[in-house]
């Protein structure tokens, strides 16, 4: 067995987890910009921490994917602003895997307001995986695939 594969079968499998993920959060002041709502790249901020979290629920956090020595990188986000979002406000950022294919995964965000139930964003992230020293695209592993269910464009 090689050394790749014997860290695979070191990770633990976690619990079933829902297959959209809410990352929760609240408006801080200093993410607010001139015109007195958030900053755009803060919405990108908030899908990749969203991300990251999913990632990590799912028993693949960025230790997980440096001691098997690839992971994610991106190649591109997609964002639609919609109505905007203010401090103090209570926000969750649902995201979900869109489509798993031999070498990058879509992953969608819906940035939801929790008061109104309102959209304020929608986006997309075109992830690639990669090996960290060849920084080479790879296939997938199944075992990182199996961790999440796909859900589709809409869920």
């Amino acid at each position: 067995m090689n050394a790749a594969r014997r860290e695979f079968s070191c990770l633990p499998r976690p619990p079933s987890m829902p297959a959209i993920y809410e990352h929760r959060l609240v408006v801080q002041d200093d993410e607010i910009d001139l015109l007195g709502h958030v900053y755009n790249l803060r919405y990108l901020q908030w899908m990749i921490d969203a991300a990251a979290a999913h990632s990590a629920a799912q028993g693949w956090g960025n230790e997980d994917y440096l001691r098997i020595g690839q992971g994610w990188v991106v190649r591109a986000h997609e964002i639609e602003y919609l109505a905007p979002a203010h401090a103090g406000e209570s926000i969750a950022v649902r995201t979900w895997i869109a489509d798993f294919k031999r070498v990058t995964s879509r992953r969608r965000y819906r940035v939801v307001r929790e008061t109104d139930g309102r959209t304020l964003a929608e986006g997309a992230t075109n992830w690639a995986f990669i090996d960290f020293a060849t920084r080479r695209l790879i296939r997938i592993p199944d075992i990182v695939s199996a961790s999440f269910e796909v859900v589709g464009e809409t869920p």
